[in-house]
């Protein structure tokens, strides 16, 4: 059943749509001229995973994984019981904005379901449809989570936000069926590769200060070592001969003596491009600002989706 365009189902900080532009203009030929898999080892929303589905006829398989088992989760049901999770979600959606103007009683169901997201008993679509649920109706579409795994983001203020957009479900699972959804450490995905690969890896960014951290999306911490593991990962996708890309947080931006990215990926190629960061509990705060993308390939222009 095809409705539409798949875009993200979810929001999400750090959501690439707002980087699509830049990494058109970045992407390597072997992807406009002959078929490949297309490899995406920290999905997150799947912003660029859905443009790339979408515009380049030449991908073959898809392959996505993330460590947040929640979120692929709700891949999996999108993908096999689309219209199970659709009446779910209806339900959730009547239930909530039935309660608009009733505040203390929103705020209540809110963390009712909350609690029972977290405890992980109820069966995976309704699981699939809980995790939406909060995504559309918690504080900026924030995923964040403690050291127990207990999501732990407040309600957000929004008044009548749709929890259930049936056609972008539908539009979604469609072009799932040509996907490949694993869970777990990022380097699994290496034994999913073919002879023609291409990698985007958009991992938990660098914090640009202390308070800006987004790394509790999961229980554990995506440190400065974790960040050097990944680059030794890419430098064996290097090796083997796949083509990656890779966007990260420009701390230089921040602090012109922190080199950290410039010096791990210094064999590689790095841009500074503009982007836009619409999450920050300070609206002054959200704004342009550099990010990264490193390749370890060179590219001269921008390529067209053929």
């Amino acid at each position: 059943m095809k409705n539409g365009i798949a875009k993200p189902f979810l929001k999400w900080a750090g959501g690439k749509t707002q980087l699509i532009t830049e990494i058109e203009k970045s992407l390597p030929s072997e992807i406009t001229n002959k078929k490949f898999t297309y490899v995406e080892p920290f999905v997150g929303s799947g912003a660029i995973l859905f443009w790339m589905l979408e515009n380049f006829p030449k991908l073959e398989k898809a392959v996505i994984n993330d460590i947040n088992a929640d979120l692929i989760n709700t891949y999996r049901i999108i993908a096999s019981k689309p219209k199970e999770l659709i009446s779910i979600l209806q339900i959730l959606q009547n239930e909530y904005h039935n309660l608009d103007g009733k505040e203390e009683e929103k705020k209540e169901y809110y963390y009712k379901k909350r609690e029972l997201y977290n405890t992980r008993k109820e069966e995976q679509s309704g699981q699939a449809a809980l995790f939406i649920f909060l995504n559309r109706t918690c504080f900026n579409g924030l995923y964040r989570v403690n050291k127990s795994n207990g999501y732990n983001v407040p309600m957000g203020s929004y008044k009548k936000p749709t929890i259930c957009d049936d056609q972008n479900i539908f539009a979604v699972s469609n072009v799932l069926q040509k996907v490949e959804i694993l869970c777990g450490d990022y380097e699994a995905t290496l034994k999913e590769t073919t002879s023609n690969s291409f990698f985007y890896f958009d991992p938990p960014y660098k914090p640009l200060s202390n308070t800006s951290s987004f790394n509790s999306y999961a229980k554990d911490e995506f440190n400065d070592e974790e960040q050097i593991r990944l680059r030794n990962f890419c430098s064996k996708l290097e090796k083997q001969g796949h083509k990656w890309m890779l966007s990260n947080s420009d701390v230089k931006g921040k602090d012109t003596n922190d080199n950290f990215f410039d010096e791990i990926y210094s064999e590689f190629s790095i841009s500074r491009v503009k982007a836009r960061r619409s999450i920050n509990a300070n609206p002054e705060k959200r704004g342009e600002l550099n990010e990264l993308l490193i390749t370890n390939y060179n590219y001269e222009q921008a390529l067209q989706p053929a």
